[in-house]
């Protein structure tokens, strides 16, 4: 008995030995090793873990495809299978340039060498290893060795034999530039047990059928225009709707919270970047506009300089503080084109924006004022599973940030108590706040276990300084504001995006941008269809009649497609009884309802929000 818990706690002790990053990690090195017994000639690049799994960046003649997936797949299976030593080695910055120069391995000797200089790659950041007492660290499998941190399993043999499958092959510029060789990249998905890897290929196919890109085109939503330019979305009347009902809440909810409009023009002079210092720091602006006998303009790439300027052309007391501005507005980033996605990555995308100027003691208030707001919002939306970065500063990176380190510490401290005493659940991305402050992102799931960043508040103590804004205290003085940066939506592109893939495009009722589509038997009823559809439309219900010469079957066939929540079909004795038959998305036939009282119901179901 005592054998059999001993043998199941070491059982328990191999299965939590090793995060998942650690063993995708490590399949990343036994997938570049299968090809490297295929094809000794290669090259290789990098190899870093990514959320789902894996890649490999590869130089070879060969050029790989899926159908060369089952041999790697094989010849990584039968590495596992040999259980062999994962050994962690060390060797002098100078002497591993030399054998990796002689094994014809240019990129490894390449990115030796940019250690040496201290550079770093950006692409390969979690892939690097740094020098320790002149030494560079090393982890090698079998024949094949790799520059690499670590950390790794420490036999081949813990590995899942059926966790990974390799997904696709895509090509790859050489540190992310268009001036170096293409490498072939090989994406592979990695997880701990078979069960997890068939659950996310379900998510995925799942995902596929929710593609906002794909439901946007069908269901007339949105569209990108090669003539227009990528990364610049165009709505259509339904997509418009759709955008509006979104924002108009928003509106309400931040209204009536005492949160005041203001709004901004999307141009501005270079002077007033260089204040705020995204000229030095911000990577993403569009080049600026040159003009005769006139400063340098740019197109915004977001908001905050605007609304510092705007707080500071008007005296401020602090009997009016905190003042709340918000604005809906479009800005303009330069993203590079292969990282753009139909709405969830775009190079115009406008923000529920909101800048708050606070006197030091309304912060945390202020903070938890914005956290209801959150709260409420995405359990509306449906999105109640969520979680909370806070954000911060990397303090062996300080040239990246503008402020006193003292101000940073005292800024994340306020963010990480205000979340701690909401109990909700956290994590701390060191490195990921933005140049001028900490901020809290907030990460939630959607339908199908996906996890979206959406809404973010930033903390400020450096902007109002670069700014020079005051305002005059009770004994006259003059003190700084502090300001806190704001978004709900993020943006309002990409939650659309990410609201078509959570609801598959058919939208709750109050959201939908067609709510009901009137459908007439033939043409003896098109005169009573209409009838609805006024009495409906001034009811502020949305809705379409279609009164076109075509079978009732291909008419509800057609909605349906369109997901319209609800179908009022019209026949003679609906003409009798002044009523619909109503069809119900998800229900079928619901049966006659008097128009009065359907359109009663309607109304419930929207104000609700269900």
């Amino acid at each position: 008995m005592i054998f059999i818990v001993v043998l199941l706690s070491l059982i328990n002790y191999q299965m939590e030995k090793y995060s998942i990053n650690t063993i995708r990690h490590t399949l990343a090195h036994v997938m570049a090793y299968a090809v490297k017994q295929m094809f000794p000639e290669t090259k290789f690049g990098i190899g870093p873990v990514i959320e789902d799994g894996f890649y490999y960046d590869f130089d070879t003649e060969h050029s790989f495809s899926d159908k060369d997936f089952a041999e790697i797949e094989k010849r990584m299976r039968k590495i596992i299978a040999d259980k062999l030593p994962v050994e962690h080695l060390f060797m002098p910055v100078d002497e591993a340039i030399f054998v990796f120069k002689k094994n014809k391995q240019k990129y490894k000797a390449e990115i030796l060498e940019e250690i040496k200089r201290g550079e770093r790659p950006a692409e390969a950041e979690e892939d690097l290893n740094k020098e320790k007492n002149g030494q560079i660290s090393f982890y090698k499998i079998g024949e094949f060795i790799d520059l690499c941190k670590g950390p790794h399993v420490s036999n081949t043999g813990d590995l899942p034999e059926d966790g990974f499958k390799l997904s696709r092959v895509a090509g790859a510029y050489w540190h992310g530039s268009e001036k170096n060789p293409q490498l072939q990249r090989i994406y592979a998905l990695a997880f701990e047990t078979k069960k997890e890897l068939t659950d996310y290929e379900t998510m995925l196919e799942e995902a596929k059928k929710r593609d906002h890109r794909k439901l946007g085109k069908e269901l007339e939503l949105f569209t990108i225009i090669d003539e227009i330019g990528p990364g610049l979305p165009l709505f259509y009347p339904k997509g418009t709707i759709l955008r509006r009902i979104v924002e108009n809440f928003i509106t309400e909810v931040q209204e009536k919270r005492g949160y005041t409009p203001i709004w901004i023009p999307h141009i501005t002079k270079s002077e007033l970047y260089k204040i705020s210092g995204h000229l030095d720091k911000y990577d993403a602006m569009y080049p600026p506009m040159k003009l005769k006998d006139e400063a340098d303009y740019y197109l915004k790439p977001m908001n905050c300089p605007h609304f510092m300027m705007l707080y500071k052309s008007l005296q401020h007391s602090y009997r009016e503080l905190p003042i709340r501005f918000v604005c809906t507005t479009t800005n303009y980033r330069y993203e590079k084109s292969g990282e753009l996605s139909g709405l969830t990555r775009v190079r115009s995308l406008t923000q529920d924006d909101c800048h708050v100027f606070a006197a030091p003691e309304q912060v945390e208030s202020e903070i938890e004022l914005m956290l209801d707001m959150v709260e409420e919002v995405y359990n509306v939306f449906g999105f109640k599973d969520f979680w909370v970065r806070i954000s911060t500063h990397d303090p062996k990176n300080r040239e990246k940030y503008i402020g006193d380190p003292k101000i940073w510490e005292k800024s994340e401290a306020v963010l990480t108590n205000v979340i701690k005493k909401r109990g909700w659940k956290y994590d701390i991305g060191i490195g990921e706040a933005a140049f001028y402050g900490p901020k809290l992102d907030f990460i939630f799931k959607d339908v199908i276990g996906r996890q979206w960043q959406l809404s973010t508040i930033q903390l400020d103590m450096n902007l109002p300084e670069r700014f020079d804004l005051e305002y005059a205290t009770q004994d006259n003085t003059k003190a700084r504001p502090i300001v806190i940066h704001r978004a709900i939506l993020g943006s309002t592109e990409r939650f659309l995006g990410i609201l078509i893939e959570h609801f598959a495009g058919a939208f709750p009722l109050w959201l939908a941008p067609v709510q009901v589509a009137i459908l007439p038997i033939s043409d003896k009823q098109n005169d009573f269809a209409n009838k609805v559809l006024k009495s409906l439309t001034e009811a502020g219900i949305r809705a379409e009649a279609n009164t076109l010469n075509e079978t009732l079957g291909r008419k509800i066939r057609d909605a349906e497609l369109k997901k319209i929540p609800y179908l009022a079909v019209i026949g003679d004795k609906e003409i009798v009884a002044n009523a619909i038959a109503v069809r119900q998305r998800g229900k079928g036939d619901i049966g006659q309802i008097k128009l009065e009282k359907f359109i009663e119901q309607l109304q419930e179901e929207i104000s609700s929000k269900k």
